[in-house]
C-alpha cells in the first residue's frame, strides 16, 4: 500500500471489524436533536406521581358520578357519545328537510353542481348551519371509506332529558301523564315512528335505556319527521328501577304483549297516568320490565297475522289511549 499505509493506526488490524464501515446518513445529526422539556412526575408513565394522579383522578370521577346520578336533572350531551356523520346526497337532504339539529354541513369542491347537493346547501343556508367546502380526499378521511357522494352532514350528540323532567312536563301540562318507554328497542327508526306517534297523541315524553337500545340518532331523527324537537326523549340508566319510581308517583305501567292481561278493548286504566311500556322487536318485553308492568294489554289481530312492528302496535295502543280520554 503506497504512502503512509504503514504508518501506525493507518490500516484495521485483522479481525477487529469485517467489511466496510456504514456511515450514518445524516441519521446522527437527528438523533442529537432535543426532544423538548422533562415532563413533570405525574405525567411520566409509571413514575409514583403518575399513579398517584390517577388514583386520585378515577376518585374524583366516582364522587362526581355518586353526586350527578341522583337528583340532577339537567339535560346530558349525548353521555359520552360522540357527533354522527350522516353521508350521501338522499340521507342528508332528508336530514335537512325534517330539521335535524346539525352543526356543520361538508361539500366536496366542484359538487354543487348536483340538484340535491345545491338543494342541501340551501337548506343548511336556511337553517343557519355552518356550509364548509373541502377537499374531496378530506370527505374520504372524514367518511372512513365509506361511500359520501361529496357531502356529509355532522349532527352533535342528542340531549338527553331526565326521566323526572318528564313528570314535571306532565304536571305542567295538566293532563294526565302519558309516557312511552322502550325496552330494548334497537331499531332507530322505530325509535323514531314511536317518537312520531307520542307527539301525535298528546305523550309527555319518551323513555329509552342507557345501554342495549336504540338512540336519538339521525336515523330516529328523520324518522321523526322533525317531532324529536317537540318531544323530550330521556335516557334511563336502569328501565326497571325508572319504572318504579315512576310508579311510586302514582302511575300505572301498562306493557304490550301479545299475551297480554286484557285486550286493548277493555283497556280501562288508559285514562290514568300512565306508562306505556314496548318491548323489543323480537323478544317483547323483559322479565324484570314485565314482572314491573302493572297489567299487560294485547291487540286483537287477524289469525293470520302473529305480531305488529313494534312501532306500529305503540302508535294503535296510544291511538286509543287518546280517544278514550277525549271520551272520558
Amino acid at each position: 500500500m503506497a504512502g503512509n499505509s504503514r504508518r501506525r493506526g493507518a490500516t484495521r488490524k485483522d479481525g477487529t471489524k469485517k467489511g466496510a464501515v456504514v456511515g450514518s446518513g445524516g441519521q446522527r445529526r437527528r438523533g442529537l436533536t432535543g426532544k423538548g422539556p422533562t415532563p413533570p412526575a405525574s405525567a411520566r408513565p409509571g413514575h409514583p406521581a403518575a399513579r398517584k394522579a390517577a388514583r386520585d383522578a378515577k376518585a374524583q370521577a366516582k364522587v362526581a358520578g355518586r353526586q350527578g346520578g341522583g337528583g340532577n336533572r339537567s339535560r346530558r350531551a349525548g353521555d359520552g357519545e360522540t357527533p354522527e356523520t350522516v353521508l350521501g346526497r338522499n340521507p342528508v337532504v332528508e336530514c335537512l328537510r325534517a330539521g335535524v339539529p346539525a352543526t356543520a354541513l361538508h361539500v366536496a369542491v366542484g359538487a354543487t353542481t348536483d340538484e340535491r347537493i345545491k338543494e342541501a346547501v340551501h337548506l343548511a343556508a336556511d337553517a343557519g348551519i355552518s356550509i364548509l367546502e373541502v377537499p374531496r380526499n378530506d370527505l374520504d378521511r372524514m367518511a372512513g371509506g365509506a361511500l359520501h357522494q361529496g357531502v356529509a352532514l355532522v349532527v352533535p350528540p342528542y340531549e338527553y332529558s331526565h326521566p323526572d323532567e318528564l313528570l314535571e312536563l306532565a304536571a305542567d301540562s295538566g293532563a294526565p301523564a302519558l309516557i312511552t318507554a322502550l325496552d330494548g328497542v334497537t331499531d332507530p327508526r322505530n325509535l323514531g315512528a314511536i317518537v312520531r306517534s307520542a307527539s301525535a297523541f298528546g305523550g309527555h315524553g319518551v323513555v329509552v335505556p342507557q345501554r342495549r337500545a336504540a338512540g336519538m340518532t339521525a336515523v330516529a331523527w328523520r324518522t321523526s319527521a322533525g317531532t324529536a324537537a317537540r318531544l323530550r326523549v330521556a335516557r334511563a340508566t336502569n328501565l326497571t328501577r325508572t319504572l318504579q319510581e315512576y310508579a311510586g308517583t302514582g302511575m300505572m305501567i301498562a306493557g304490550l304483549a301479545a299475551d297480554g292481561d286484557v285486550s286493548i278493548d277493555d283497556f280501562d286504566l288508559a285514562t290514568d297516568p300512565l306508562v306505556l311500556v314496548v318491548g323489543s322487536e323480537g323478544k317483547g318485553l323483559s322479565r324484570l320490565v314485565r314482572e314491573t308492568c302493572d297489567v299487560t294489554v294485547s291487540i286483537p289481530l287477524a289469525r293470520d297475522v302473529e305480531s305488529l312492528n313494534a312501532s306500529v302496535a305503540a302508535g294503535v295502543v296510544l291511538a286509543e289511549v287518546a280517544r278514550r280520554r277525549r271520551i272520558g
